[in-house]
């Protein structure tokens, strides 16, 4: 039995999403799904035609879903399943102006995808994107370490790519770590950031990683407000990929994630944007790094903003 991955959602997000699980070719199967009539076939008849030019053996089917669940069946027996659905941010709008419309965009994702594939993993990346992962897990009642959110991956990729940009040193010199919520109570963490195996703060002075802190925090933002009319999703869609193949070979690859956290860094049930391993079962364990004192203290912060906001959607 070949391993089958599913993409909710074939906005350019979902789509960028599909295409690069295809061209990776560990998948038999790549399903996108979306409301929109005919989209998902679209793109899967247009994806299917590069297999020849790209050299991957990959299938993409595409699936019409309407609001009773109709549709989803093509998605049974899903290994992964990517939630990319609910709406974009607009110029202006943080990721936490998406909350209720969003909720209720991804408790119905949710519910459907535990009826037709009830052994996925599900890798949530629709915003704001801390809340949505605890809301997957409230509706399908899988076990947590099977529900993840992406974020790390993103934010720590933005963080490395900043600092590469600003050393003028090629970006796989460049290693950075960013734990915390996707969004205002983001960690980067500059301690376990190096450039060269040289730490970070020896490479450039602590107003600048600071900058580059803030332009990390606000990376989505900026993207948000050039592009005028959606969100990033290339870099988004490269990390849900990664994260997706490393379930698919059982990889065990350790990456930042928003995963279930609980007595790690002394915080407890919730979840967070920490650093796991990630296998066929979704999370293998969370690993915890040593931070220094502040690091750890806005790790601790970070977690309570976001059982706050994790304790609402429960109702949503």
């Amino acid at each position: 039995m070949g391993k089958k991955v599913t993409v909710v959602g074939a906005g350019f997000y979902g789509s960028t999403t599909a295409q690069r699980l295809a061209e990776y070719d560990v998948f038999d199967t790549v399903v996108i799904t979306d409301i929109v009539e005919g989209k998902p076939a679209g793109l899967a008849l247009d994806l299917n035609q590069s297999r020849a030019i790209e050299g991957f053996e990959t299938k993409l089917v595409g699936a019409t879903t309407g609001p009773n669940g109709e549709g989803y069946e093509a998605i049974e027996g899903s290994d992964v399943v990517v939630i990319t659905a609910g709406l974009p941010r607009k110029p202006g709008m943080s990721r936490m102006d998406l909350l209720e419309t969003n909720a209720k965009i991804v408790r119905q994702v949710s519910e459907n995808v535990a009826k037709y594939a009830p052994n996925a993993v599900v890798i949530v990346v629709s915003n704001p994107l801390d809340e949505m992962t605890a809301l997957a897990q409230l509706a399908t009642q899988f076990p947590r370490n099977r529900v993840l959110g992406q974020a790390g991956m993103l934010d720590t990729a933005r963080f490395s790519n900043f600092v590469a940009e600003a050393l003028d040193v090629p970006v796989k010199s460049v290693k950075t770590l960013t734990l915390g919520s996707h969004g205002d109570t983001m960690v980067p963490v500059p301690s376990k950031s190096t450039v060269n195996g040289r730490p970070l703060r020896e490479a450039m002075p602590a107003e600048q990683i600071e900058e580059l802190v803030v332009k990390t925090r606000n990376g989505g933002a900026e993207v948000v407000a050039l592009l005028k009319t959606g969100s990033a999703y290339y870099a988004p869609s490269a990390a849900a990929a990664r994260m997706a193949k490393a379930v698919a070979e059982d990889s065990g690859e350790v990456m930042p994630v928003c995963a279930w956290v609980d007595g790690e860094y002394g915080i407890s049930g919730v979840y967070l944007g920490v650093e796991a391993a990630i296998g066929a079962e979704g999370v293998k364990r969370v690993v915890e790094t040593d931070l220094d004192a502040d690091e750890l203290a806005s790790l601790k912060e970070a977690a309570e903003a976001v059982r706050a906001k994790q304790g609402d959607v429960a109702n949503m």
